[in-house]
């Protein structure tokens, strides 16, 4: 049975790259029958913080992304948290030492910096010099019971080379003289460092598939021999492709959010992200963008895989959202709006008849323009609240001054209030008409009007705003922007 894991350390925000991997990770183990597990990898104490776990379980539950084994669901594999698995570690460490395929390091962090010094000095590239792989094991212990403070290093055979092959790019080849010189698995406090805890940790759960990012695999030839070291069998493993931002380099913070929870809070959907984020470094066929959830449980297989970096793409996943969002049934997107409107202190919480009445009035207009859940308070505040001073310059159309804008305004007065009089088709052919003979464009004569009335350059459509708002209420905002105009 296939069995894989999603093994975040709870250091930071879960970001597009980390929840990229549970995805496909939970995927695969759904397409294949097989088990999804989440593992807690907190042996950095000095980074872990319970901020970033708790953003681990809501963002996972967020994506309604469930295992099937983890520290609330045991599947007989556990416990599911490292820091609870430490004297296991000690065992295995233990082990290794036992075995002389591991020996304790004495050096001081004053010795290792001076080596650092030096080879940065002499232009070398920075490594340790195995000054303790030889020292007599009963030395060793001596100095141990003395109670001198070590680290536990592995030892690289200085000979040979590694080989494994990964499921996307083929066979990989590394010399042994290549790896890292004999790596800390063991740390001076006690606690495992990720090479020994994880591999120890995929052995004992069974795990099948090892699904990470490309940057593992420079590391990958240590935890090959930490397996052989152990006598166990080698996961399959398959490296994913890269998260890029536009400009070709890994994605981060200067590109834009990259926290989930970023998105979650700006109103994306949860669907929206599975679908697009699904689709940075996988593609069913050559066309095909939809994907719910279930199709790709269903669907997903490691053979669609690229080898290429995903570059992440804000505006497609800005467009997925806005397409997604209209597909919502209409009941549940009004559930999902009014909540925020209530928070953002646009509607009485609880909402009140009339405020219902106003939403249910502008929801058809919004529906279709929304591309973010928050969009809705910014769309829909002016039918709320009244517009209390504003930016003048944006009522002022390109290539137009102040005084224009102020006779444009002198000219919609009497303009709007035929809007009692008129349906909407022939208020937009008044509109036109009047622009032409006067030399104006179109969007000069609305610009200060949607400003005027809602307070902002974007809105819902005007005429439909407008009879939202009603004709009294948008001619005194249009008296409230003249008197602006006159006195600045």
């Amino acid at each position: 049975m296939v069995r894989v894991r999603y093994a975040p350390s709870p250091t930071g925000l879960q970001h597009i790259g980390g929840v990229r991997t549970a995805l496909f990770n939970y995927f695969f183990a759904r397409s294949q029958g097989g088990k999804f597990i989440l593992r807690i990898e907190d042996t950095d104490q000095g980074r872990y913080n319970e901020e970033s776990l708790e953003d681990l379980y809501d963002t996972l539950n967020w994506l309604g992304i469930q295992w099937d084994e983890g520290p609330d669901k045991d599947g007989g594999f556990g416990p599911y948290i490292q820091s609870q698995r430490f004297d296991l570690y000690q065992t295995k460490a233990k082990e290794l030492l036992d075995k002389g395929l591991a020996y304790r390091c004495f050096c001081t962090t004053e010795r290792l910096d001076q080596l650092r010094k030096q080879q940065t000095s002499e232009k070398k590239d920075f490594g340790y010099d195995k000054k303790c792989r030889d020292l007599d094991p009963l030395e060793s212990q001596k100095r141990c019971d003395a109670g001198e403070s070590w680290v536990l290093r592995l030892k690289i055979p200085e000979q040979g080379k590694i080989t494994f092959t990964d499921e996307i790019l083929g066979e990989i080849s590394r010399k042994t003289k290549d790896v890292s010189p004999d790596p800390v698995i063991l740390k001076a406090d006690g606690f495992p460092t990720y090479h020994l805890a994880h591999v120890v940790d995929d052995h004992l759960m069974e795990i099948t598939h090892v699904l990470r990012a490309q940057e593992w695999i420079p590391s990958t030839p240590l935890h090959v021999l930490l397996f052989q070291a152990f006598g166990w069998e080698v996961p399959r493993y398959c490296h994913l492709p890269m998260v890029m931002g536009k400009d070709g380099s890994k994605l981060s913070k200067r590109h834009g959010s990259t926290s989930v929870r970023d998105f979650r809070l700006g109103g994306y959907l949860p669907e929206a992200m599975i679908n697009y984020v699904s689709l940075l470094g996988w593609a069913y066929d050559d066309s095909r963008e939809f994907f719910s959830c279930k199709d790709l449980e269903e669907l997903f297989t490691l053979k669609k895989l690229n080898k290429s970096p995903a570059v992440f793409d804000y505006r497609k996943l800005e467009w997925f959202n806005g397409q997604y969002i209209r597909k919502m049934d209409p009941d549940k997107l009004k559930e999902l709006l009014i909540p925020i409107l209530q928070e953002d202190e646009i509607i009485h919480q609880p909402a009140t008849e009339k405020d219902l009445e106003i939403f249910e009035g502008a929801f058809p207009l919004i529906r279709e323009r929304l591309k973010y859940l928050k969009d809705v308070s910014e769309m829909l505040r002016f039918l709320f609240k009244d517009i209390e001073g504003y930016d003048i310059s944006l009522a002022i159309p390109k290539k137009m001054t102040q005084e224009d804008c102020l006779q444009v305004v002198l000219q919609l007065k009497p303009l709007l209030a035929q809007f009692k009089d008129k349906n909407q088709e022939e208020m937009e052919e008044l509109f036109h008409s009047t622009a032409e003979e006067r030399g104006w464009k179109l969007g000069q004569l609305m610009q200060p009007l949607r400003l005027a009335v809602t307070g902002s350059k974007v809105s819902p459509p005007l005429f439909e705003s407008i009879t939202l708002l009603g004709l009294d209420k948008s001619l005194e905002r249009l008296d409230y922007l003249e008197k602006h105009l006159t006195k600045a």
